[in-house]
């Protein structure tokens, strides 16, 4: 049985509050095992007879939706993937530094070729992206609030649906996937 990381899209804003103990209840009742919650920001980790995760991808929106009153677009990582994407080496480790926020962007499918050059488009002098198969890697040399730059921005540029988790936050992620 695979172990599985959600991660969940705007299961915590604009108005909504659900908590990790209600979703932990969510996903047990679509019959996931061992589920947990890791911070509360719409991670979740379980384990789950099926292989597709697309398919489970649309089993838990629906699941969510249905539950919670809207949408909660989810991204799906295997662990082997999650451990991967926090490895992958985006930008050099002085940059990293550097900046004071470093995130990465879940995407269903990766970009294409139209969306990745509307994404070079929102580059600037304080945000620099990085495109890594299903991934958007975001450094931002200033705070996240002080950027031009958010999931709406994205969204609207590229087309495609994304959540962003701090590089820490999935770093730790990872380091329990291992």
């Amino acid at each position: 049985m695979p172990r599985l990381y959600a991660f969940l899209r705007a299961i915590n804003v604009g108005g909504h509050t659900v908590t990790m103990a209600k979703l932990r209840a969510l996903f047990e009742e679509l019959g996931f095992a061992g589920v947990e919650t890791f911070i509360a920001s719409g991670n979740a980790i379980f384990d789950a007879s099926s292989k597709s995760t697309a398919a489970l991808e649309k089993k838990i929106e629906a699941h969510l939706e249905g539950a919670l009153g809207y949408e909660v677009k989810t991204f799906l990582r295997t662990a082997p993937e999650l451990v991967a994407l926090a490895e992958h080496k985006a930008f050099p480790d002085a940059r990293v530094l550097a900046a004071r926020a470093y995130c990465i962007g879940f995407l269903s499918q990766p970009l294409d070729a139209a969306a990745k050059t509307a994404l070079d488009g929102l580059k600037s002098g304080v945000d620099d992206f990085h495109v890594h198969g299903r991934e958007v890697y975001w450094l931002c040399k200033v705070g996240q609030s002080e950027s031009k730059f958010s999931n709406v921005v994205f969204e609207k540029a590229t087309k495609a649906r994304v959540t962003f988790r701090g590089a820490n936050t999935v770093a730790k992620l990872a380091a329990k996937a291992k």
